[in-house]
């Protein structure tokens, strides 16, 4: 593999901090843009120098606008043995960045050719016109840093039609084009690295350039994995030029924004695709750079890393097969087909047996958002299923080089390891990618790539009453539930009555109907995963039924002692309900409402005296089948003065008493008698330390002998009651006991109801 730069040379453009050279690439597919004012990809590369050992810099430098940085040095399979650190200026506000590490323990190219450089993971910053870098050697003072050293900047422009619409016309003013500068004195500007040369240290207002080359192409075909040569002889199955037939899937394609969707520049790659056999395994990997990018800039992103892989690093192309954003967009990433086991160059040593699928953004404390790890989870099933392999499974792969991981396993280049389906980036090499938060997310996306479905639960049932662990339903019911894998996985959802499919849904439904007929049902849901595994919630016990609940005492009003007013005559409501199957409620729907629970019998109310009152009820059962009973009844208050006297009384006047009158006396013997037709009666009377007793008659014979003396005084007090089964004609008559000391009664009249 050759570096390929088949880019047209934009000339010269004269930063703040001095001359900057650059190459600009228009998409093959459309010679037109830089003329429909479209801003084309560019790269810049700035050198960077240093007087001391172990260290280069470039100080704070005005530039051309970019949003993608990172740094790179001669030799392609060369270590940088320390941190490189960027620093950059946001466009739009002016300030600077705090300093942020670039990812340089990266993987090297497995087949290094002329051209190529070894380079950190390029960075997503945003639009930037400012960067500062500074790049020291592990010990910070001693050991030879790469040769070469230089920062390179992408513009990755505005290409496509939609980025076009969406950006303001001064960001995307074509740049102007022009012939390469030529140095006056007919040398070519290089960087300076032997720490021996006593070149002067680069300033604020002052960087060297390195122009980027641009090779005559030649389109002989070269290898693109990305692994440096092993030491040991590699059993790796050799990745073929022939176009292979693309195997159908186990699951349903997602959708893929192609390279011409998010503006590849064809041209960049021009050497024929490579493929490998099969792909029995997928590496997840994360690109670097921030998680605050809007996912409207993820075309950009791609078209960005598209410039570096090819640009900077020199491949023939981006190393991903796919590429995906946090609102979970797929990207086509290297070309060749996305259904074809095309070789990429994202994992080292691992590369000819499988495909790469890099997330945009980093995830080393910070997850990975569920559209993006249902997207990953997607892509990975798709291709895993082209070739019948489980995505929670394992497989062989053969090495393709010696080297550690991540773990620091040890493995030697033609010998076959173990790897899940699924694995991460530092599975196979050593380096953090995919991030510690998106690497603990792997089962995740294993388990929703492959199925079954995961956390089906049913949530609810409409139309039904739950009773103890038994729904009842008068038929008609809405199924709702729930699952944790994300719909875009799930195939179909069904309703299950007694084990048999009643109703079928798509995978992104939540609810569906069906009616059962009359008799006891299991309810259950079965989720369909894309995979076709299935999975069955626990079965709901079902009773449908249509009887209505019986009053089997109707509701009646009878009274109660407490304080009695013309519009308010305490009253106790009284019923009883029962259901076939499951009484569930009572209510109360007029003169007021409530609502009573199944063994609730009776309610304190008061009653309007006077007026016939239509105490209307309502029962429910757990299916929802309810009976209505509403008698009317009226509480008629008799005055003391319609009794029939005897012996001695006195009338007394007062506004506290019914009527404004009461009788009182305190003769032993005197009586009053009301004669009523009723099915209920209250006697009323006032109340004093000083009150005494009476005896109650009713009907003629004595029933109770009643105190009614009281620490406070009372008015208006029914202070004894008595209830029939019917209504029926009845008398009660009063006695004064004439106890000692106490002997005066005041009556206040009877209430009976009728």
């Amino acid at each position: 593999m050759k570096r390929r730069a088949w880019l047209t040379l934009g000339g010269v453009v004269v930063g703040g901090a001095g001359v900057v050279t650059y190459a600009v690439a228009s998409p093959s597919g459309d010679p037109g843009a830089g003329g429909r004012a479209k801003r084309p990809v560019q790269v810049y590369d700035l050198a960077l120098k240093g007087a001391t050992v172990g260290k280069r810099e470039l100080p704070r430098t005005d530039t051309e606008q970019f949003s993608l940085v990172g740094v790179s040095w001669a030799g392609a399979v060369k270590r940088l043995d320390g941190t490189a650190q960027v620093r950059t200026r946001d466009m739009e506000g002016g300030a600077w960045s705090a300093w942020r590490d670039l990812e340089v323990n990266i993987d090297p190219p497995e087949d290094p050719q002329a051209g190529m450089r070894g380079a950190s993971e390029p960075l997503w910053v945003g639009p930037s016109d400012g960067v500062q870098v500074q790049v020291v050697h592990e010990d910070g003072t001693t050991g030879a840093l790469p040769k070469g050293l230089e920062v390179n900047l992408v513009d990755p422009g505005v290409v496509t039609e939609a980025e076009t619409k969406a950006t303001e016309p001064a960001a995307f003013v074509a740049a102007e084009t022009g012939p390469a500068a030529t140095p006056t004195d007919g040398t070519t500007v290089t960087p300076t690295d032997d720490p021996t040369t006593t070149s002067p240290t680069p300033t604020e207002t002052t960087a060297t350039a390195t122009p980027t080359p641009t090779p005559t192409p030649t389109p002989t075909p070269t290898p693109t994995g990305s692994a440096s040569p092993s030491t040991s002889p590699s059993t790796s199955p050799e990745p073929s030029a022939t176009t292979p037939t693309a195997p159908p899937s186990t699951v349903p394609e997602p959708p893929v924004t192609s390279r011409a969707g998010w503006g590849a520049d064809e041209s960049l790659s021009p050497d024929p695709s490579e493929y490998n056999a099969d792909v029995k395994a997928v590496f997840v990997h994360h690109t670097d750079g921030a998680n605050d990018y809007s996912c409207a800039d993820s075309a950009s992103i791609v078209r960005g890393i598209y410039a570096y892989h090819t640009q900077v690093n020199g491949w023939n192309d981006i190393g991903y097969n796919f590429l995906v954003d946090k609102c979970g967009t797929v990207f086509e990433g290297r070309k060749g087909g996305i259904d074809l086991p095309v070789l990429g160059a994202h994992t080292y040593g691992w590369n000819r047996e499988s495909a790469g699928i890099a997330v945009l953004g980093e995830y080393t404390s910070t997850g990975a958002s569920d559209p993006a790890l249902t997207a990953v989870a997607r892509v990975a099933a798709w291709k895993l299923g082209q070739y019948g392999a489980d995505p929670a499974g394992t497989v062989q792969l053969t090495a393709g080089a010696t080297q550690k991981n991540y773990f620091g396993t040890s493995y030697t280049a033609g010998t076959k390891y173990t790897f899940n389906r699924i694995s991460g980036h530092r599975d196979g090499y050593n380096t953090q990618c995919p991030g510690n938060s998106l690497y603990a997310q792997l089962p995740t996306i294993r388990t929703w790539a492959a199925g079954p479905v995961r956390g089906l639960k049913v949530t609810s049932l409409t139309g039904a009453g739950l009773s103890g662990s038994t729904y009842y339903t008068k038929g008609a019911v809405t199924v709702r539930w729930s699952a944790t894998t994300p719909s875009s996985l799930i195939k179909s959802f069904q309703v299950l009555v007694d084990g048999k499919t009643a109703a079928t849904t798509s995978g992104t439904a939540t609810s569906a109907n069906t009616t059962l007929p009359l008799g006891s049902h299991t309810v259950a849901v079965r989720a369909v995963h894309q995979s076709g595994r299935t999975v069955t919630t626990a079965a709901l016990n079902v009773v449908a039924e249509t009887t209505a609940p019986t009053f089997t005492t109707t509701p009646k009003l009878s009274l109660r002692t407490g304080t009695v007013n013309t519009a308010a005559v305490p009253v106790t409501l009284g019923w009883k309900a029962t259901d076939n199957a499951a009484l569930s409620s009572v209510k109360l729907l007029a003169p007021t409402t409530a609502t009573y629970g199944p063994t609730t019998t009776s309610s304190a109310r008061t009653a309007k005296s006077g007026t016939a009152t239509t105490w209307s009820m309502r029962a429910y059962d757990y299916a929802g089948n309810y009976r209505t009973s509403s008698p009317a009844y009226s509480p008629v208050i008799l005055q003391e003065t319609s009794a029939v006297k005897s012996g001695s009384w006195t009338t007394r006047s007062s506004t506290s008493y019914l009527g404004g009158k009461s009788y009182s006396s305190g003769s032993k013997g005197a009586s009053l008698t009301w004669t009523f037709t009723g099915r209920s009666a209250s006697w009323v009377a006032s109340r004093a330390s000083s009150s005494g007793q009476v005896y109650v008659y009713v009907d003629g014979v004595k029933v109770s002998t009643v105190d009614v003396k009281s620490s406070t005084t009372l008015y208006r007090q029914a202070i004894w009651t008595k209830t029939w089964s019917s209504s029926a004609k009845h008398t009660v008559k009063i006695v004064v006991v004439g106890t000692s000391g106490r002997p005066t009664i005041t009556t206040d009249g009877l209430v009976y109801i009728k």
